[in-house]
């Protein structure tokens, strides 16, 4: 239903718990002012990535930009962080489910970064509910009773609150403007910080924000307009939002420097994050055969391309003032396999122990019973600092080539990848088609990154007809055989439950068999979203 609201905003779709506290006329107002002032930047910046790609997809390597030179051989810092960003050891990432959100604040991390981004299937019900959630966090009104009788309150001592809206590149499609949808970015945003920013100051903390997918420091350049413009709006002072970006593209690892030039009066750090990067790594170069990918468990963060990616960003970061952050730790442990606990969690803790011993500041968890083994690795370095900006890395020079040199020795592509690869992007488009967005699977927290990842791997080596290790040709019908085995096997597994299994290969035969690369799958899978 449509119910015209304000200033021709009006929002589509049907009635749900708590959007009177989020829809009020003067949040809707401000995010009205927000599009009027920026949309029209943000949609040429879209298509700004698109001649971009046209570029690449003609011949062009990207590289370190000649025009902002000087920005980089520059002497300048970003602005010193908050008390409550100062020590940032271990951050754990979830959507903003109230459960999820209470677990998160009161894990014992450091951080919690409520995600309306990667981990929350956007649909109206769970956009509403987050920003509802998120005001009851900062007043420190969250709870939750259950059916079961299971009662959930935020302790004394909570992690501190940092948002990740949504991508540039997504609409809102239940908020129009002039009958055009919003920009998810400009809602996410605006209506946190119209309902929450003041609130929070006043409790000592701030409108923290970690920003996705940027392609380049004109993107960050926006965000930080819309931050300036945001705190005059309503009589905040400058300098009080507090923004992290992630670096997971490759064309952002090229502009490190430049991204945090533009924001650094707002910035705080960059985080690397790994499984869009590698994502963005086959988009970018989805049409050259020398940039193909061996199978996903062989992309490890000890490759060199991603070695060179890690270092750079500690390096960029230290050397202007900013946090370092670290990569996610997926892992879910699993009382039923006390074996695959102890091995994974011995990978997560070598993972961890590398992060630190390169200079990160601290790093991502996905469940809260990571929280201690991360602590560990990074307090073992750390000996009682809040970070390591002390640790310049001047011993690392990284070329763009070496960024851009994939080749991994001894790798390759098997016919087990490339089912397993279907099997995750099926399971996942399912439970995101089903409203759920933070995935339990083969014990492994995923989001829409894992399924980026699966999804282009498959289109990628169907597109240069890669060779597996059996000797077949990945083809088109060989994907059809493996999805058709997958599928089959899934509908079995999950006979007794409701699920999108159908509906999900349905897509994901478009997103491998398209001739033209499809730059997000949760753009067609918002058409299907209920």
């Amino acid at each position: 239903m449509s119910r015209p609201m304000v200033e021709a905003v009006s929002v589509e779709g049907p009635e749900v718990a708590g959007a009177e506290r989020v829809l009020t006329p003067e949040a809707l107002a401000f995010v009205r002012r927000l599009h009027d002032t920026f949309d029209t930047r943000r949609l040429e910046l879209l298509r700004a990535r698109e001649v971009r790609q046209k570029r690449i997809d003609g011949g062009e390597m990207p590289d370190f930009l000649k025009q902002t030179r000087g920005v980089r051989d520059g002497d300048w810092r970003v602005a010193p962080a908050p008390a409550d960003l100062e020590r940032r050891t271990v951050e754990i990432t979830g959507p903003v489910d109230r459960k999820m959100m209470i677990n998160a604040l009161n894990s014992g991390a450091n951080v919690f970064m409520a995600d309306f981004e990667d981990s929350l299937s956007p649909t109206w019900e769970n956009v509403i509910a987050g920003q509802v959630n998120l005001q009851d966090a900062i007043r420190r009104e969250l709870s939750l009773d259950t059916a079961e009788g299971k009662s959930y309150r935020l302790n004394d001592d909570i992690a501190t609150l940092v948002v990740r809206p949504r991508g540039w590149h997504l609409p809102e499609k239940h908020v129009l403007v002039d009958g055009t949808p919003v920009s998810a970015s400009l809602f996410d945003v605006g209506v946190y910080f119209f309902h929450n920013a003041e609130e929070s100051l006043a409790r000592g903390t701030g409108p923290y924000f970690y920003l996705p997918k940027l392609e380049s420091h004109l993107e960050a350049r926006l965000w930080n307009d819309v931050f300036v413009f945001a705190q005059d709006e309503l009589g905040i002072p400058q300098g009080s939002i507090r923004a992290t970006v992630l670096i997971e593209t490759i064309l952002a690892a090229l502009e490190m420097d430049e991204i945090l030039y533009e924001l650094r009066a707002h910035a705080s750090g960059l985080n690397a994050g790994r499984w869009d990067y590698i994502f963005s790594v086959i988009k970018k170069f989805r049409n050259r055969p020398d940039f193909v990918l061996p199978d996903r468990g062989e992309v490890t963060m000890r490759v060199p391309f991603m070695r060179a990616y890690a270092q750079l960003l500690v390096r960029t970061c230290h050397r202007r003032g900013a946090h370092a952050m670290g990569g996610m730790a997926a892992f879910i442990p699993t009382r039923k396999d006390p074996e695959l606990n102890e091995k994974a969690l011995a990978k997560v803790r070598d993972d961890k122990v590398r992060e630190s011993r390169d200079g990160f500041d601290g790093t991502w968890v996905a469940h809260p019973d990571l929280v201690p083994v991360a602590r560990t690795a990074f307090e073992e370095v750390l000996e009682g600092r809040p970070h390591q900006k002390h640790e310049l890395r001047e011993d690392v020079d990284v070329a763009a080539s070496e960024l851009l040199d994939v080749r991994i020795p001894d790798a390759g592509v098997t016919r087990e990848g490339v089912a397993q690869n279907v099997a995750v992007a099926i399971l996942y488009i399912d439970s995101w088609l089903r409203g759920v967005g933070a995935a339990a699977l083969f014990n492994l927290m995923e989001d829409a990154a894992t399924a980026e990842i699966s999804r282009a791997q498959l289109w990628q080596w169907r597109r240069h007809s890669v060779a597996l290790a059996d000797g077949d040709i990945m083809s088109a019908d060989l994907y059809r055989e493996v999805r058709a085995e997958q599928l089959d096997s899934l509908r079995e597994q999950m006979s007794a439950q409701e699920h999108r299994l159908d509906e999900a290969a349905v897509l994901l035969d478009r997103l491998v068999l398209d001739a033209d690369f499809v730059p997000f799958l949760t753009l067609p899978g918002y058409e299907r979203l209920a």
